[in-house]
């Protein structure tokens, strides 16, 4: 028995902002779709290998939510964080190169598609464990403290990290120790196979976050300005109480938990009715609609957004495989520890 998740209403309402901004929000979620596209026709070629999750659908939530963020902000995410790396800034020949495991990927190849990380843009990685990204969030958020950064850290994470323990020993921290960390939970109403209704006994997520006395909010996580103007708001208070908020993005992923998933728990309609909800369309319908895009500026975004792609996979295909005798550096110090 499966558990119906009807999609709400479409947004509705103005787009709050000049057209260069819009139109950049939308190329990134044109971006991120068209690569993810691509990534999915790759794995199916056996070009990308191991886990691969994709973010098809839930567009709205990172381009929303990363260009509310500063670049001295820490960004830590999930194993489905190829949208939050590329938006963040990670050139998409160096994502692709480390999805296809060669040696001018960001790590080298050694990664892949759940641990894309990027020091220098502060993207202190995707994580493969569930609810992994919180403590270490956790931590980082706590040198931006004692460091006395102005600063703060953005956290990732699914509606089934929500139930780990990892979880509630996190929001229990930063709330004692008034950390400037901003819990972003990207609730996509299934945990790998699972409905939250399933899960959890306690549904109301923001609820779970106001029992640690952390504020908590809700945003539609299918409207890019829903997103974006909470992220906002949410960051601005962050930055000013230096204390953390709970931010949840109600989403919903059209494809499969991974590449490996049968997907036999949820009906095709309700995909499908919530594909009428997609982040893209409506949000390029509510553009047209006031006139900040044509149908040609639309089809320039999408055909810039496809020869990318087509770049980054000539340059993943020509990189280089790491070679043998490197196969062990970076895994001990000179003194034999650890790195």
């Amino acid at each position: 028995m499966t558990i119906d998740h009807p999609a709400p209403l479409p947004p509705s309402g103005a787009v709050p902002y000049e057209k260069d901004f819009s139109l950049r929000l939308l190329r990134d979620m044109l971006r991120v779709r068209r690569l993810e596209e691509k990534c999915a026709e790759l794995y199916g070629a056996g070009m990308i290998r191991g886990f691969l999750h994709l973010y098809i659908g839930e567009e709205a939530t990172a381009v929303g939510a990363l260009h509310a963020l500063a670049s001295d902000d820490n960004i830590v995410a999930t194993y489905r964080e190829h949208a939050h790396a590329l938006v963040r800034g990670m050139d998409m020949g160096v994502l692709m190169a480390e999805m296809y495991g060669k040696y001018e990927g960001c790590a080298h190849g050694r990664g892949g598609s759940m641990h894309l990380f990027d020091r220098t843009r502060r993207l202190f990685g995707g994580n493969a464990i569930v609810g992994g990204s919180l403590p270490l969030a956790v931590g980082l958020a706590l040198a931006q403290k004692m460091q006395g950064s102005q600063g703060i850290t953005a956290c990732f994470f699914g509606d089934g990290a929500v139930a780990e323990g990892a979880f509630h020993e996190s929001m229990n921290l930063a709330a004692l120790w008034k950390l400037p960390i901003l819990f972003c939970c990207e609730n996509n109403l299934y945990a790998m196979g699972t409905a939250i209704e399933r899960s959890q006994s306690q549904t109301d997520l923001c609820a779970k976050a106001a029992a640690y006395n952390v504020p908590a909010r809700s945003a539609d996580g299918m409207d890019v300005v829903s997103v974006h103007d909470a992220t906002s708001e949410a960051v601005a208070c962050v930055r000013t109480a230096q204390n953390p908020l709970f931010l949840e993005f109600r989403t919903y992923r059209f494809r499969a938990h991974s590449m490996y998933d049968a997907e036999l728990y949820r009906q095709k309609a309700e995909v499908e009715q919530w594909k009428t909800r997609g982040p893209i369309h409506t949000f390029t319908a509510r553009l047209k609609d006031e006139g900040k895009l044509s149908e040609d500026e639309f089809l320039a975004l999408d055909a810039a957004a496809l020869a990318e792609v087509e770049h980054a996979v000539a340059f993943a295909e020509a990189g280089t495989w790491e070679r043998a005798e490197d196969l062990l550096t970076d895994l001990y110090t000179a003194t034999g520890q650890t790195t």
